[in-house]
């Protein structure tokens, strides 16, 4: 690890999930399994392996992806931590409900605090996505000032629409009210405000008004967690600024309705944390592909199984 700046971790947020992710660090490591038999025991309302093992489709379902993509992350932290004591950290981004994770993992809250958050959080969002009929579409090589306002003409005349996620330069994705959301991918294409139009897989348009009732509901549980100033900077996609301990509870009311802004933490670490290293900590490894497309020059790393785990290590400890 000689002569590299700080590292940032990033923890992954929806829709990267896949059956049986996991699993193979969970049977290889005993950190890992202690760690999500841990988290597990946290858990209320279903068990994690059973999730994880994905026999009965349940991944598809947002009240059981968000608390396995963020218990799978902290598993992954863990070992950088045993394995890489020395690692210099600049800062930590989470995607939406990676957040709960980076918090976790700067010691903002207690594990178990977040995890009962997440649970319900999830299971909030799960009752808002089935209430309404709404999708979302990634735009990729968007012109996004384009975007936005064919969004605002739209939402305008009642409809609700919104750019959802600002990820990087060359993708943002736009969610919301089912129809509204094709009449805008329409727009977008006919009039070349974006050169591709992908529908996201997802159970809803997250980071939208949709959201309202599961962000009024996660109000009084947040008010009631005692946070900490974090360890260690983490930047809110809701706002691009670090977290503070008083700004927590808050901002995290406000994630679920507000466009997530990925790209704008990314480059807050890069121009103010001395970063030049990312290591993605979770599924699918969407979070890495948004930081090249923010800057190429970067060390990138992704983690997601026993096998991409050992390469990692391999690798940064032979920088």
């Amino acid at each position: 690890m000689s002569g590299m700046g700080k590292a940032a971790i990033l923890f992954s947020g929806q829709g990267s999930q896949y059956s049986e992710m996991g699993l193979d660090l969970y049977e290889k490591d005993p950190l890992f399994k202690k760690s999500l038999d841990r988290i597990n025991s946290e858990i209320g309302s279903f068990d994690l392996l059973e999730v994880l093992a994905d026999k009965n489709q349940q991944l598809e379902q947002t009240m059981y992806q968000q608390p396995a993509i963020v218990a799978l992350g902290l598993g992954l932290n863990a070992l950088v931590k045993r394995d890489l004591p020395e690692l210099p950290l600049g800062g930590i981004v989470g995607l939406s409900l990676g957040e709960y994770a980076a918090l976790i993992t700067a010691d903002a809250l207690s594990e178990k605090d977040g995890i009962k958050a997440l649970e319900a959080r999830a299971r909030f969002m799960q009752e808002d996505a089935e209430n309404s009929q709404s999708k979302m579409a990634a735009l990729l090589k968007p012109n996004i000032a384009a975007v936005e306002q064919i969004c605002c003409k739209l939402a305008e005349s009642g409809q609700i629409i919104a750019v959802s996620n600002y990820n990087s330069p060359k993708q943002v994705v736009i969610g919301g009210q089912a129809d509204a959301v094709s009449q805008a991918i329409a727009q977008i294409i006919d009039t070349k405000a974006a050169k591709k139009a992908i529908g996201l897989p997802v159970s809803g348009a997250f980071h939208t008004k949709l959201f309202a009732n599961a962000s009024d509901k996660m109000a009084p549980i947040l008010n009631e967690i005692t946070f900490s100033e974090p360890s260690v900077p983490v930047i809110s996609n809701t706002t691009g600024q670090p977290f503070t301990k008083e700004s927590i509870p808050l901002t995290l009311v406000k994630q679920i309705v507000s466009p997530t802004h990925f790209a704008d933490c990314i480059s807050y670490l890069f121009d103010n944390e001395d970063v030049d290293t990312t290591i993605e900590l979770g599924p699918g490894g969407t979070l890495t592909q948004f930081v090249k497309q923010v800057d190429r020059k970067v060390k990138r790393y992704q983690v997601e199984d026993h096998d991409t785990y050992q390469a990692f290590l391999e690798e940064i400890r032979g920088n």
